[in-house]
């Protein structure tokens, strides 16, 4: 799923631990440092990325395994706060990445906006899920 984004051309952060597995399966990407490191390097800070809305989607996925709970929560609430796409489940993320990748090929189809009043008025009684006299 990263991989595929890749190929579409997002640029991937990611901090240490994750970005050592996205690199060792061949996922290039930007290695950030974590929320509670304040160590006085030159490595760009994943809070502050996010702040400052380098960064257009946050994906963390939380398991019983994770170890940096904190980091973890600070960029969660970080990213809701500043209005930034969160996802925090992996299959949300797979679909997320299959409908990028359909959508850069020009797969997918049917999905035409249109006004809500302009879609019940293409609605035939049958298709209405209440009767057509019923008080909404």
């Amino acid at each position: 799923s990263a991989y595929q984004l890749h190929e579409l051309g997002y640029n991937l952060f990611a901090t240490k631990a994750t970005g050592e597995v996205l690199q060792k399966n061949g996922v290039p990407c930007t290695i950030v440092g974590y929320p509670t490191e304040k160590d006085g390097s030159d490595m760009t800070n994943a809070l502050d990325m996010i702040r400052e809305k380098d960064i257009c989607m946050v994906v963390n996925v939380p398991t019983y395994e994770s170890k940096r709970l904190e980091d973890n929560f600070l960029m969660r609430r970080s990213a809701v706060d500043f209005g930034i796409p969160l996802m925090t489940n992996m299959n949300l993320f797979k679909v997320f990445a299959d409908a990028a990748n359909l959508h850069s090929k020009g797969e997918i189809s049917g999905l035409e906006p249109k006004k809500l009043f302009e879609h019940y008025q293409g609605e035939t009684d049958a298709d209405a899920w209440t009767d057509k006299d019923e008080f909404h």
